[in-house]
């Protein structure tokens, strides 16, 4: 069994996970899915992948990619993929997935928009506490 080389750093709003492969295949994707899964049973909803390091990805890897979206949204949160390379990116978009799925720069920059979501969703959460007719 092959191990899997990532950073975690795990945050108030979401857990960024750096995945310091060259390579999103079939031999990792199974690990990532397990990761992915572990922080979704642990409360996690919102997630950012960091790719900088992946050159290259496959069918296995979106699976993995997708599994996280699905969990995440399910969550009530959100799945955000940053610093894609170009093999990557368009991999994603010859898949269409670019339309699925959240993809910022710059792992700052998902932080920021996952910052906002939650900021969002509280203060939604506030306002139907408050006036339960305005948001049915």
């Amino acid at each position: 069994m092959s191990n899997m080389r990532f950073e975690t750093n795990v945050e108030e709003t979401h857990t960024a996970i750096k995945l310091l492969e060259d390579k999103l295949d079939a031999r990792i994707s199974a690990l990532l899915k397990g990761e992915f899964i572990a922080l979704n049973a642990a409360g996690t909803r919102n997630i950012i992948l960091n790719l900088e390091q992946v050159k290259y990805a496959d069918s296995s890897g979106l699976s993995a990619i997708l599994t996280a979206n699905r969990l995440c949204s399910t969550a009530g949160g959100a799945l955000v993929l940053s610093n894609l390379s170009s093999h990557v990116e368009k991999l994603i978009k010859i898949s269409q997935l670019n339309t699925v799925l959240n993809i910022l720069p710059t792992e700052e920059e998902a932080r920021e928009a996952v910052y906002m979501m939650e900021l969002e969703n509280e203060i939604t959460a506030a306002g139907a506490e408050e006036d339960p007719e305005t948001f049915k």
